[in-house]
């Protein structure tokens, strides 16, 4: 990796199935904006749940690096 540089940067996933889901979410959404994704790595799950009791969604906080492009 000599010569380089990467940005981290903080994204959360929701999913209404599982974690993995809201990783692959989160992810695959802002590898749509971001060149060269690199790591991600999972900081923090939560859930949201119902009045009932019930889990309506997986969420995860997410860093992801990318690395820079060179200007030639």
């Amino acid at each position: 990796m000599p010569n380089s540089a990467y940005k981290v940067i903080e994204i959360i996933g929701s999913s209404d199935k599982s974690w993995e889901d809201a990783t692959r979410n989160a992810i695959s959404i802002a590898a749509e904006s971001v060149k060269h994704p690199r790591v991600a790595e999972v900081k923090e799950m939560d859930v949201t749940i119902s009045e009932t009791g019930e889990i309506t969604a997986f969420r995860v906080k997410v860093t992801l690096s990318f690395k820079y492009e060179q200007r030639r």
